[in-house]
């Protein structure tokens, strides 16, 4: 979904990747002004793409009209791109849109494979806090983004300092080297004239005011513009200083402002760097030097790294430095010819092939490549290597020597030992695993990351396992199929049963401010929770060795409890999923390493204060510890018993706050 596709050149993004494969449907604007002319859609023959109306006409407000995007958004994908900035109301129509649809799918019995991830894009290349709403969009939308394709470099470091925990990646805008292409003869300057070419928006911005001073200055220069803007009525009336010298040609199509930049001796981008804009790219920058023209811009924004050394460069604003650069290529011996084969090269990596290549990489990268591999190392049809088992134990050496039992000789056996028990090291080593002491008791996060820091088989998918449950050889090997059946799937984890074959909940939905509340008015039940977009529990869970390279280690702030899930979490954000094969059943025990409730239930709560203060900031933690202050205070009163009893020790815990009560907990000396 892109307003800019209703340019029918900008198209050629879309069908390249057709060419290499991809099927992608287009939903554009109807009509948009583009470089101060309006353009109204008009698709070639047998060209799926959608027109939709627009309400608004600036690129961050406006939004299209719902009935073709609801339409569009009801159809299967693999990936979402949406081609629009994260602040922009459009996007934050689409994204809605989006959620709402697989709602109302659901509610309507429609079978879907899911939400499908998403891909946004920024040439933002100036920090700029926006105002609230603008300001909450595009924190949600780059927090949700499975991917962020950016034009420079600067716009990728700014997404990820505002949230973007996704893979992030710069292509530059394309062009069409069957259009933008040399000359048969390359034009050879005139040293008693320099003809020198201006293209694009006739804006302030752009520093037209420079480039004719610059020409005014030396009667060497002669200036053809090509291009209309609101700038345009000021800047004739400007020209006329400098007589016929000065000449403007209007706004052209594609192949004629190739010809325009193969008629000239340079090209010139004098964009001004200004507190609410920068050069973002420099489309015509690229267009000349695939042309064949030298090129001088200005070092601004995004100029110096798309120009590079394939062209010189000046500082914004600077009408005598972009004079004497203007006429270096025409007096320079041998200067034109160095600079039009340092363009040519540039200019190649910027056709609209390489452009498609590099998107299509770039979905592959958050869906799993097209040939259904998801883990590095896999070739396609062959079943991956068994995966590397890793249990982190704190005492209870019989439920240890239980748990790997199974397992013995089917897989590599990694056992991080928090308690340092010699009984440990013993059955670990008699069951040919390896025995790691980290030392300390870190918690269980930094146990699961001290073994894949140690890892006995580098590449392979682990599977987590806690001390108290039970799972066998057979039914490992299933669930490595079931995480590998469909792309970007991050874990997969069985049904469980307790020790007396009772069913245990496996798939819970993520903790929110909002969620505490729903719980504590007695709703939770009514949260849906799929599992794609839920968290697994990590007493039996396989994960993905290509999701743990992606998405990294366990946040070791999670002494015990909610670290699969802050895991999980992240690797939604970074377009991954999660599943339940339901076919698998796993014996947990569930809490059966410790007896002291206090401990484990001021862990849990401290895990879940961290996990909101991550994730939803402390404004989200006040709200989510207000809403189980208000839940335990009422239960409090209400029940009874045992129920009763443990409301008023949630209500302490909360009024305490669970991190204070789990640092004293784990002071020297109480531990």
């Amino acid at each position: 979904m892109s307003h800019s596709a209703v340019v029918t050149a900008w198209r050629e993004r879309e069908r390249m990747l057709r060419d290499a494969g991809a099927e992608v449907h287009l939903v554009s604007a109807q009509e948009w002004d583009e470089a101060g002319s309006r353009v109204r859609l008009d698709p070639r023959p047998g060209e799926p793409v959608v027109g939709a109306a627009t309400f608004g006409t600036h690129p961050a407000l406006f939004v299209y009209d719902p009935r073709p995007l609801w339409r569009a958004l009801g159809e299967d994908r693999d990936v979402l791109d949406l081609h629009e900035e994260p602040f922009a109301l459009a996007t934050a129509e689409i994204l809605a849109l989006r959620s709402l649809r697989h709602v109302v799918d659901r509610v309507r019995g429609r079978r879907r494979r899911g939400i499908e991830p998403y891909v946004l894009y920024s040439a933002q290349n100036l920090d700029k806090r926006y105002p609230v709403p603008f300001r909450w969009f595009e924190r949600r939308a780059l927090r949700g983004a499975a991917a962020v394709s950016v034009c420079n470099d600067e716009a990728g470091r700014i997404v990820r300092r505002k949230g973007a925990r996704g893979v992030v990646e710069t292509v530059p805008l394309g062009l069409d080297p069957r259009v933008f292409r040399p000359a048969a003869e390359a034009r050879t300057p005139v040293a008693s004239h320099v003809v020198v070419g201006y293209a694009g928006r006739l804006a302030p911005h752009k520093g037209i005011d420079v480039l004719l001073d610059a020409v005014e200055a030396d009667d060497r220069l002669v200036l053809r513009i090509a291009g209309a803007g609101p700038q345009e009525a000021a800047l004739r009336l400007r020209a006329r200083r400098s007589g016929e010298r000065v000449t403007f040609v209007g706004s052209l199509d594609d192949a004629a402002l190739a010809d325009f930049y193969r008629g000239v001796d340079v090209v010139a981008v004098p964009s001004l760097t200004t507190p609410g804009w920068v050069e973002q790219f420099g489309r015509v920058a690229i267009e000349a030097m695939a042309c064949g023209t030298p090129v001088v811009a200005s070092a601004s924004g995004a100029l110096p790294d798309v120009v590079a050394d394939a062209g010189l460069l000046v500082p914004p604003g600077d009408p005598s430095a972009l004079r004497d650069a203007l006429l270096r290529i025409g007096t320079e011996p041998g200067l034109a010819s160095t600079l039009r084969t340092a363009g040519a090269a540039r200019a190649a990596a910027c056709t609209w092939t390489e452009v498609a290549r590099r998107y299509l990489a770039l979905y592959d990268a958050i869906t799993g490549p097209t040939t259904g591999r998801t883990g590095p190392g896999t070739d396609p049809g062959t079943d991956p290597e068994p995966p590397e088992a890793v249990l982190v134990a704190y005492g209870a050496p019989d439920l240890v020597r239980s748990a790997l039992a199974p397992l013995v000789g089917k897989l590599p056996l990694t056992v991080v030992d928090n308690s340092s028990l010699p009984e440990i090291r013993e059955i670990t080593e008699l069951a040919g695993g390896r025995y790691l002491d980290p030392g300390s008791n870190g918690g269980f996060a930094a146990g699961v990351n001290h073994a894949l820091a140690h890892r006995q088989a580098p590449g392979r998918d682990v599977l987590l396992l806690n001390p108290d449950a039970v799972v066998s050889a057979d039914d490992v090997a299933r669930l490595q199929r079931t995480l590998h059946a469909a792309p970007r799937t991050a874990s997969v984890g069985p049904a469980q049963v307790d020790g007396d074959g009772r069913p245990a909940r496996v798939v819970w939905p993520y903790p929110s401010p909002l969620a505490t509340w729903v719980e504590a008015v007695g709703l939770g039940r009514l949260r849906r929770m799929p599992a794609d977009r839920s968290f697994v529990v990590g007493s039996v869970l396989l994960l993905s060795a290509a999701a743990l390279e992606d998405v990294g280690p366990f946040d070791e702030r999670f002494f015990l409890y909610a670290e699969e899930t802050d895991w999980s979490y992240r690797a939604n954000q970074r377009g991954w999923r999660h599943a339940v094969d339901d076919d698998v059943v796993a014996v947990h025990l569930g809490g059966a390493t410790s007896t002291d409730s206090t401990r484990r239930d001021t862990h849990f709560h401290a895990s879940q204060e961290h996990f909101q203060r991550k994730h939803h900031g402390a404004p989200g933690w006040w709200a989510a510890r207000a809403g189980a202050v208000a839940g335990a205070a009422v239960r409090s009163v209400l029940a009874r018993g045992d129920a009763r009893v443990a409301a008023r020790t949630r209500l302490r815990l909360y009024v305490e706050g669970p991190a204070v009560a789990e640092r004293r907990l784990r002071a020297p000396g109480t531990q």
